[in-house]
């Protein structure tokens, strides 16, 4: 499967060794391919050196491990009858230009409402629906 990680997931898989780290882990070991787009890499980025700037060194790391793929999609990329903040447009953009089967987003405010719909061939999950999701179905 295909899934592409937002901003917020990277961060939480770098900032400490807690359940987001060992789950994302859990997908590689598995053959998952984890996906992300500059823009989504660079907001991690920012994120990390703002928050928690000791875990750079972990955040490359990281980004090494999964595929940074294409050029940032513009929010004007997705279909206008997508209801999402301007901010997000390109994310859920990305995702489905670069043919992923997932949207993993801990951000339920700004996609909750999209949550297990397909929208364009890519379904918006949470990390706990995902994990969920791949328990019901191994690969």
């Amino acid at each position: 499967m295909r899934i592409f990680l937002d901003a917020n997931v990277i961060f939480s898989a770098v900032k400490s060794e807690g359940a987001i780290h060992t789950f994302i882990h859990t997908l590689i070991d598995r053959g998952h391919l984890l996906v992300a787009d500059p823009f989504t890499s660079e907001e991690a980025r920012r994120n990390v050196a703002f928050k928690d700037p000791e875990r750079l060194d972990a955040l490359n790391r990281f980004l090494l491990s999964i595929e940074i793929a294409g050029s940032p999609s513009s929010p004007g990329d997705l279909d206008t009858s997508i209801k999402l903040v301007d901010k997000d447009r390109p994310v859920l953009a990305s995702a489905i230009r670069l043919y992923c089967d997932i949207l993993l987003t801990g951000d339920s405010t700004h996609f909750g409402h999209l949550y297990g719909t397909s929208v364009q061939g890519v379904t918006p999950m949470s990390p706990r629906m995902l994990a969920e999701f791949v328990d019901a179905h191994p690969v």
